[in-house]
């Protein structure tokens, strides 16, 4: 094997080995499915809590909405070949309803990690009925999400606010609106 080879299949086994150990846990619940239940709802609070803080907007849309999926630890991560995943619950009525995972991989320049949080907003009844009734859904291919880029203060247009799939991206520094999750696939959760 030359060099090259080796330092890309390195770098590719890093990424892979970090991404599976941050996309084990569930925030370090025990192994009880209700605890784990509890400690992704706890942390969607908390995401929550966080966006409605940053940008008052959100609390307005995410009312409206039919359905939120929030995925409070969206973590990616990699080199040359990374990917990323997190775990979140679907809310309707202010409850959760269903768990969940999103995963991505990707291949490109790309170094580092990240960890955001991902609100997905169903603003329609179809569109998230079309969600529900899929046991794997595909960003991109089973539904557009129009990435809301706004920060704090900032309004949303109505234009935006009447797309079915909207969604909001929070990190550390804030909202983000330049994310995409094109391909990114979710699938419900199974506890051990």
């Amino acid at each position: 094997m030359n060099k090259r080879n080796f330092l890309v299949t390195g770098a590719s086994l890093a990424a892979v080995a970090l991404l599976s150990t941050a996309c084990s846990t569930t925030g370090g619940a025990s192994g009880d499915p209700a605890a784990q239940r509890a400690a992704i709802d706890s942390a969607v609070e908390s995401s929550l809590a966080r966006l409605f803080q940053e940008n008052s907007n959100a609390k307005e849309l995410v009312a409206s909405a039919k359905g939120v999926l929030v995925f409070p630890n969206f973590v990616s991560a990699g080199f040359i070949v990374g990917g990323a995943s997190g775990t979140g619950a679907l809310r309707k009525g202010g409850k959760s309803t269903a768990h969940f995972r999103m995963t991505e991989a990707s291949v490109g320049l790309l170094a580092g990690a990240q960890s955001q949080g991902v609100f997905i907003l169903f603003m329609t009844q179809e569109a998230l009925n079309s969600f529900e009734a899929s046991r794997g859904w595909t960003a991109g291919v089973d539904g557009s999400i129009t990435f809301v880029n706004v920060g704090a203060g900032v309004n949303v247009s109505t234009q935006t606010a009447q797309q079915p799939i909207i969604g909001f991206a929070l990190t550390n520094g804030g909202l983000m609106g330049n994310l995409s999750l094109n391909g990114s696939k979710i699938s419900p959760l199974t506890f051990n």
